[in-house]
């Protein structure tokens, strides 16, 4: 059975017909088919690729006879590349042959710079340093570990620095420290009351390798924030865990607070803090005061439910 259509419904859809192909430039396909017009409405409805920063590149750098006695040096670069890292291990003899290199690479793709060595190989990365420095170039992390004690201080341009070493080592002990006007994050680690920790295996040490290699892959996403930084400097007890905070920030003592209490509230130990603001922990703090705690790559965060103040 045929059905009527309705005369007012025909013109309807004729006068939409002949609307649209007037629009079109009398080419009803010629915007779906035109790949410019296509791309550009892509463009538009389409959001833009996240940015992806670069992933940074470890120089790393063995000391005196390397390849006997800073093997250690090899297993972290072996954990960086398998972490996804640019790593690469050398010996410190060709520090400035590879520095060279590096500027030319940093020059053709630009990446974060990462520099650790273990004994001269600490010596070189600063000296390291300090070449990308005439440069302009930035040193996003330099790591020395129980550097030669004729090591240079850390120059302005290192963001990160961190300083494990052996105090009453002969063959490194060097304690390092940041030149004036440095605005970076510092911090010191002596070792030399683990008596398990020698010059010869303090690049060994696991904890010590796992928490650089985390480091260098935080990098990345870690914000610039020298301003907020305090040097940090530590005697690490004997009996107590290796743990390589970057620097410390200032916080600020409530009503009832004592060091105990700020330590429980930022989860760091109590030596730490004790060490960082010696005499406090003989006095009641006062409201305001001003304390330093240690802190990681990533902002400190306070505790949501801080220790009870004591009456």
């Amino acid at each position: 059975m045929n059905r009527m259509i309705n005369p007012a419904r025909r013109m309807a859809v004729l006068a939409g017909a002949l609307c649209l192909l007037s629009l079109s430039g009398g080419n009803l396909g010629s915007a779906a088919a035109d790949p410019v017009t296509a791309a550009a409405t892509e463009a538009v409805i389409s959001p833009p690729p996240p940015s992806v920063a670069p992933r940074p590149r470890a120089y790393l750098f063995r000391g005196a006879l390397g390849p006997f006695f800073s093997r250690g040096i090899d297993r972290i670069t072996e954990r960086l590349e398998e972490a996804g890292i640019t790593a690469n291990v050398y010996e410190f003899t060709i520090c400035r042959l590879i520095a060279a290199q590096a500027i030319h690479e940093y020059r053709e793709n630009p990446a974060p710079i990462v520099l650790i060595g273990h004994s001269m190989g600490g010596f070189c990365a600063l000296k390291f340093a300090e070449i990308l420095e005439g440069e302009g170039i930035r040193a996003d992390l330099v790591v020395a570990i129980d550097p030669a004690h004729v090591t240079p201080d850390v120059p302005l341009n290192v963001d990160r620095f961190i300083n494990i070493f052996l105090s009453k080592s002969v063959l490194g002990g060097g304690d390092v420290k940041p030149k004036p006007g440095y605005r970076g994050h510092y911090a010191s680690y002596d070792l030399s009351l683990h008596d398990e920790v020698t010059h010869i295996n303090i690049e060994k040490q696991d904890t010590v390798q796992q928490q650089l290699v985390t480091k260098v892959v935080q990098l990345a996403a870690a914000k610039a924030d020298g301003d907020n930084t305090v040097p940090v400097r530590f005697v690490v007890p004997a009996k107590a865990d290796i743990e390589l905070w970057d620097s410390g920030t200032a916080v600020f003592a409530r009503p009832g607070d004592t060091l105990q209490s700020i330590a429980t509230a930022y989860h760091v130990p109590l030596w730490s803090v004790m060490q960082i603001n010696r005499g406090a922990e003989r006095t009641p703090l006062v409201p305001g005061e001003r304390v330093v705690v240690p802190r990681h790559l990533e902002p400190v965060v306070e505790a949501s439910v801080r220790a009870p103040a004591k009456r």
